[in-house]
């Protein structure tokens, strides 16, 4: 029952890394819905194996971007294409419209990006530092660094066209 109450205790104190991933990676709510399921599973599956080497966010990160990308692969097998749905964010108390906008068009450009870029681009929006997104993805700080900077530039000219 303490293993239980420990793992739920984490998935409410961080689910917001794995609304974030179930956000960037699906297209409708529902998919949204089966996705966050699926990565509790795994994140349940993978409990006992978690040795607190690194920090708890990062292993969900792991588990979680895993988990997405497993589902993405399965999905194209299948074929099934749709058009992405408006990037829903949270409101705040202190709303701003403009900021909420610009952000809506950061992640509308976010989601274009292919699979590997769009979780660096999430990771980085997280606020995690390159070292912590090196651990997460199993890439070096450097070449996480490199990847970001062609991402910045690729998404800066894909805003500025717009």
């Amino acid at each position: 029952m303490q293993k239980e109450a420990s793992f739920v205790k984490i998935i409410k104190e961080h689910e917001g890394v794995i609304f974030k991933i179930t956000t960037m990676y699906t297209d409708y709510r529902d998919d949204q819905k089966d996705l966050y399921q699926d990565i509790v599973y795994q994140l349940w599956k993978s409990f006992d194996s978690f040795r607190s080497e690194s920090k708890i966010s990062t292993w969900m990160y792991r588990v979680a971007l895993n988990t997405a990308l497993t589902r993405l692969k399965k999905s194209k097998r299948m074929g099934n294409s749709v058009p992405i749905d408006q990037v829903i964010l949270k409101q705040t108390e202190n709303y701003d419209p403009e900021f909420e906008e610009r952000l809506k068009i950061v992640y509308k450009h976010v989601k274009e990006l292919n699979v590997i870029e769009k979780g660096l681009m999430l990771l980085l929006l997280e606020g995690k530092k390159y070292e912590e997104i090196a651990e997460i993805t199993g890439l070096s700080p450097s070449n996480v660094g490199t990847k970001i900077s062609r991402i910045k530039q690729k998404l800066k000219k894909q805003i500025i066209k717009e």
